[in-house]
């Protein structure tokens, strides 16, 4: 390997200057030199490195033509021979996230080490967390230059050999892969200094990191079902029958909204379910009800244990949804809700 390090940097359509959500379909193109941010991580690399090529490509054809991306790539990789590739970074965008992780795994299947940046709940992380060195990010761009400038540092190691340490002591993100390693004390006593440390309420870390997440205060119950109106949320990945809105069978980033004025119970050759998670056979075939109980809620209507039932109910997939992605949607779903005067909603879960 020469004293200068090559390097290959993997953007999609948006960062790579093509264009938005309109060119998600662009084919794989590789360009020689430094294009979009490229240019930032030609500046983090200074004269240790040299980016070579910009491999762009649609997040959308990325993930889903792989027959004809993946050829691509391997050449591309062969025509340019970098010494490291670094893939993003992509923040909480999930299809960026996931080409991106699988940019790493094509280039580490080629000998070539690879680094990628998101943020932490990005399905691509999630999905393919054991075979990537992942720098962590927040949700915006704002701190393009300082995450490349970590991707750098840690490529550069890479390609020079140099084995990583510790994902908490290199700065990347676990990879929940466990290696043995040799302490200067005994399990037994460093559990008696860390609960010393927490009696005296002073800064201590767990061996075992384990993901926190929000907690969500309890709303006080509905005393009287019968004066409400009730809003139907579904993760079920519940359309009409064809899927006009193209939702995605996983890793959601939209919540559609359905009418439902006037209708008892759902029809097979009206609905269908697209979720990626679960067999839909017996939704798609025999009752979409399963995942939205409409039947049962005009039922209790009728025998007046129910109020109104907001017309409209909203449908997503929870298969792979970041939590980033779930909560904005929730969002979005509760202030129509509020708006509308909905005092509950009913979220069947799959």
């Amino acid at each position: 390997m020469a004293d200068t390090v090559r390097v290959v940097h993997y953007l999609n359509q948006f960062f790579g200057g093509i264009g938005g959500e309109e060119h998600a379909n662009v084919a794989f193109q590789a360009t020689e030199g430094a294009v979009g941010p490229a240019r930032a991580l030609q500046q983090a690399l200074g004269d240790q490195g040299i980016v070579v090529a910009t491999f762009i490509c649609g997040d959308n054809y990325f993930v889903e033509e792989t027959d004809q991306v993946t050829p691509a790539v391997k050449e591309a990789l062969k025509k340019f021979a970098p010494d490291f590739v670094v893939a993003g970074p992509c923040f909480d965008a999930g299809r960026y996230g996931l080409a991106s992780a699988q940019m790493c795994v094509l280039a580490e299947e080629a000998g070539i080490p690879a680094v990628t940046c998101m943020y932490p709940e990005n399905p691509g992380y999630t999905t393919f967390r054991r075979n990537l060195v992942c720098v962590p990010s927040g949700t915006q761009p704002t701190e393009m230059q300082s995450v490349l400038s970590k991707m750098a540092s840690l490529g550069l190691k890479l390609a020079r050999g140099e084995k990583l340490g510790p994902a908490a002591r290199e700065g990347y993100l676990p990879t929940g892969i466990r290696l043995p390693v040799l302490r200067e004390k005994p399990a037994w006593k460093r559990a008696i200094e860390m609960m010393e440390a927490r009696v005296a309420e002073e800064p201590s870390l767990s061996e075992v990191l384990v993901q926190q997440y929000e907690t969500v205060p309890t709303p006080p119950p509905i005393e009287d079902l019968t004066k409400i109106t009730l809003g139907l949320v579904t993760s079920g990945g519940l359309v009409p029958r064809g899927n006009p809105d193209r939702q995605v069978s996983g890793h959601s980033e939209k919540e559609n909204r359905y009418s439902i004025e006037g209708v008892r119970e759902l029809s097979t050759d009206d609905w269908e379910s697209v979720h990626g998670g679960f067999s839909t056979r017996f939704i798609n075939t025999r009752n979409p009800s399963y995942v939205l109980p409409l039947p049962v809620l005009r039922d209790l209507q009728d025998q007046g244990e129910l109020g109104d039932i907001y017309p409209y109910f909203f449908s997503t997939v929870g298969n792979g949804t970041p939590v980033t992605n779930a909560k904005r949607m929730g969002r979005d779903i509760a202030l129509e809700f509020k708006e509308a005067g909905v005092q509950a909603a009913l979220l069947v879960a799959t």
